[in-house]
């Protein structure tokens, strides 16, 4: 298994004062620890929650590894100054904490930024500093649209099944943080900075937000069918009970699969079709007359083969295609092609092996 060296740290010398839990706050001092920040977690006298999640303490060490960490209550005028001697010589504070309760324990921007005025002060929040309301992942899918642009028209609101807002908001306040650095750099002095999940999920749906602020447009649920429309790309079943998703988005990409497939005469059917399809016609999203039909036609013949095979053709033809896989597979195989470069993290004697921070330096 390959491992990253750890030869890229850019924030080395960099401090970090970080009061955050659970996800999206540990999440950005992450990936500031890996660019070789030094990051001290402070932690209530229990410990973070992750530390008692379902999965053990995988979950924590994959979000804390390397991390100098302390427990202390907060609430105690010892423990409190000594915080504040920490953030005096900081760079960095972040803070996930419900709205207000940083301002309440002594520790908001106000009183910070007086103590040290180059300090960079993140505060992630569910809907934003200034709202006071508390939230998880799942609520704030709800509240912002994303379970009702997730699956198809005819199902009941459905939650991605992963924290994908917990992470995106974790990756958006990291690339804050370092523009913010680079900032200071600038002008000398710090700022705040105020990252909302409600933020993270309309950058995590960016196309569909940019519609709905622009002319009120509501998102069609498109199911697996992908966001450009085309009716040959979605997923379709395979002889061996699987499944496979094409991307043949434009003309010449649907052309090629149909050749992959054997079916190139699909191309001429005026039942499906306005007009003959043309390799040379100028790049645009495939639309039919008959949406269904054309489905209905590639998957009476993607079920006469195996996945596998045509995932293999497609790539032969540079047609975008992929069996569905479970995450563990797909990871296992990607580390033994060396596409994915792999980050053993051991902490408080738990190893985790990591995909890093999702990029590659050379």
């Amino acid at each position: 298994m390959q491992q990253a060296q750890p030869t890229f740290r850019p924030l080395e010398g960099v401090k970090v004062i970080d009061i955050s839990h659970v996800i999206a706050g540990p999440f950005a001092t992450f990936h500031l620890t890996q660019m070789g920040a030094d990051v001290l977690k402070i932690e209530s006298p229990a410990g973070d929650v992750m530390r008692r999640g379902a999965r053990g303490p995988q979950a924590f060490v994959a979000l804390n590894a390397g991390k100098r960490k302390l427990r202390l209550d907060l609430s105690t005028p010892e423990n409190l100054a000594r915080i504040k001697a920490e953030i005096a010589g900081a760079d960095i504070f972040v803070d996930n904490l419900r709205p207000g309760a940083s301002e309440r324990l002594g520790l908001g921007w106000t009183a910070m930024n007086a103590l040290n005025p180059r300090l960079i002060y993140c505060s992630i929040s569910g809907f934003g500093r200034d709202t006071g309301r508390s939230a998880y992942d799942h609520v704030v899918q709800a509240a912002t649209g994303m379970t009702l642009a997730s699956g198809a028209e005819t199902d009941p609101p459905q939650k991605i099944g992963f924290p994908l807002i917990d992470a995106g908001a974790g990756i958006i306040a990291a690339l804050a943080i370092v523009s913010a650095l680079r900032e200071r750099d600038r002008r000398g002095a710090g700022m705040l900075i105020d990252v909302s999940m409600a933020g993270a999920a309309l950058q995590l749906m960016y196309p569909l937000t940019c519609e709905a602020l622009t002319d009120g447009t509501r998102p069609v649920r498109q199911g697996s069918q992908a966001f450009s429309g085309s009716p040959a790309a979605d997923l379709f079943p395979t002889r061996d009970g699987g499944q496979i998703a094409f991307a043949a988005n434009t003309p010449r990409q649907f052309l090629a699969l149909l050749g992959v497939l054997g079916i190139a005469d699909l191309a001429n059917d005026p039942t499906l079709f306005e007009k003959p399809l043309t390799a040379d016609a100028p790049a645009a999203f495939l639309r039919a007359k008959d949406p269904p039909a054309v489905k209905a036609r590639l998957s009476a013949e993607t079920r006469r083969h195996d996945g596998a095979d045509i995932e293999r053709r497609c790539a032969e033809a540079r047609v975008p295609a992929a069996v569905v896989r479970p995450l563990d597979v797909f990871a296992r195989e990607a580390v033994a092609a060396g596409h994915l470069v792999t980050t053993n993290l051991e902490d408080e004697g738990t190893r985790v092996v990591s995909p890093g921070l999702g990029f590659k330096v050379s």
